[in-house]
């Protein structure tokens, strides 16, 4: 047996309020893991982000590895955790080094940057992103758009098809 993981999330806020009230109710998680090495290294952003948790709910900080690592360790298989990742490179990092089995991926919002373009009104990819979308579409993970449980469900995969990112199939 392994952990029961609830949602994967990319959103380069990471755990903000419409998380907290909502997608941590509506997956019934008991707990919410921030999976990045960058903020597992800030102790500030680290400490602000555990902060934001919801009441009754623990939140941790890990790297990738250790995510990695405690997927596959028995003592963590009680746990039904809500995984938050920054950016798709994290979460095929997250997916393809645990075997982590998972429908979709849910993708809140990717912030721009000079690297990145815009292909919804909250989401920004860059090359490194799309690839990491290609892998998961290429195992049958839906790319799930929807920033809280109850909005309706957009396909990333068709947003970057009409971008000319990639090329649907």
């Amino acid at each position: 047996m392994t952990m029961d993981v609830r949602l994967l999330r990319i959103d380069s806020r990471l755990l903000h309020g419409q998380v907290t009230t909502n997608w941590a109710k509506a997956v019934k998680v008991n707990r919410i893991l921030i999976v990045s090495d960058r903020v597992a290294q800030d102790r500030t952003r680290k400490t602000l982000i555990i902060q934001a948790a919801p009441p009754g709910i623990s939140t941790n900080v890990i790297t990738v590895e250790k995510m990695i690592r405690l997927y596959h360790d028995p003592r963590f298989d009680v746990l039904k955790p809500m995984i938050l990742v920054e950016d798709p490179v994290d979460a095929r990092r997250v997916v393809e080094g645990s075997g982590i089995k998972i429908d979709s991926i849910n993708i809140g919002a990717i912030s721009f940057d000079n690297t990145r373009v815009m292909v919804t009104d909250a989401i920004a990819v860059n090359a490194a992103d799309v690839e990491a979308f290609k892998w998961f579409h290429d195992r049958g993970i839906k790319l799930d758009v929807r920033k809280v449980s109850n909005d309706s469900s957009k396909n990333l995969w068709k947003s970057l098809s009409e971008k000319g990112l990639v090329r649907s199939k």
